[in-house]
């Protein structure tokens, strides 16, 4: 079964400083955005995308993102909400209104802010999900962590078994809408969609990731990306 993925860009990138959102700012003669959608549009185990945005930029994305560079495969512009989590909840509702709602079928969630992912990986990330119901895409930590409290250090953790989560993460259908329905009722809100899963007592896999795939959030970010994308090309 092909996947569906849901792209949340609905953030306003306040720490990018700038009037622009930041998925719309140009990387390399190409917004952030369509770099990302291009990653999926190019794949052939990709049936579908959903881009999430802000209500008032869903013109201007069908516009200058989605007609301009021709993304065939993107079913539809869903408003975003308040927080990524409404954000992701409101993509998923569209692809049950839409009828992509099989019990097994593969939901990719990729922040629309990171055009760098390497999408040699996503076969791979797709399999684990069909056969593991959960799966995201990380890399292990490179410097150590403290717990901090108060300014003041009271722990270190072990960096042998600390991961950086990225994404893709991946869910079976049935899996990430029990995970969201749990934390609805819950009035949980997480960081990420695997922490949702996690909830439920259902093994989310890690599938090792590429150091490359860095979200864009302040302008330094803008940078480093131009450099490993040029790097790429």
């Amino acid at each position: 079964m092909k996947a569906t993925v849901l792209i949340p860009a609905a953030g306003t990138g306040r720490r990018m400083g700038g009037s622009v959102n930041k998925q719309y700012l140009e990387l390399a003669g190409k917004p952030i955005l369509a770099h990302t959608l291009t990653l999926f549009e190019n794949h052939p185990q990709v049936e579908n995308i959903y881009v999430i945005v802000p209500i008032d930029d869903i013109a201007y994305c069908q516009k200058n993102i989605i007609d301009r560079f021709k993304f065939n495969k993107v079913q539809r512009i869903i408003a975003g909400g308040v927080e990524r989590q409404d954000s992701v909840r409101n993509g998923l509702n569209a692809i049950t209104e839409d009828g992509f709602n099989q019990q097994c079928r593969p939901i990719l969630i990729h922040d629309g802010a990171r055009p760098l992912f390497d999408c040699k990986r996503l076969s791979a990330l797709i399999e684990a999900v069909e056969e593991s119901g959960a799966c995201t895409v990380g890399v292990p930590v490179k410097d150590t962590i403290k717990d901090v409290e108060n300014k003041t250090i009271t722990g270190s953790p072990d960096r042998s078994r600390l991961w950086q989560a990225q994404t893709p993460q991946g869910f079976q259908y049935h899996l990430i809408m029990e995970a969201f329905d749990r934390a609805d009722a819950d009035g949980f809100v997480a960081t990420d969609d695997a922490s949702l899963v996690e909830r439920l007592g259902h093994p989310v896999q890690m599938l090792e990731g590429d150091y490359r795939n860095i979200k864009v959030t302040t302008p330094e970010d803008i940078l480093v990306a131009v450099a490993l994308l040029g790097g790429r090309t």
